[in-house]
């Protein structure tokens, strides 16, 4: 799997995360293929998962049926 270019990567958290912060994942939009998140508290310089698109789908629509 090839790794997606983030140099201009535009992240976004949910707005239910709440004015601190919290503990939430990032996901940066419109990268070509791929979903890529982060934890909001190692924005900077910590781990980035880039998950495909199908994989981040199935991931969510997990989450929404339990």
């Amino acid at each position: 799997m090839r790794t997606p270019d983030l140099t201009h990567a535009h992240w976004t958290k949910s707005s239910h995360s709440g004015h601190d912060g919290g503990n939430c994942l990032e996901l940066a939009l419109a990268i070509s293929g791929f979903a890529p998140v982060r934890d909001s508290k190692h924005a900077s310089h910590g781990p980035v998962i880039p998950f495909t698109r199908p994989a981040w789908a199935a991931f969510v629509s997990a989450l929404v049926r339990s």
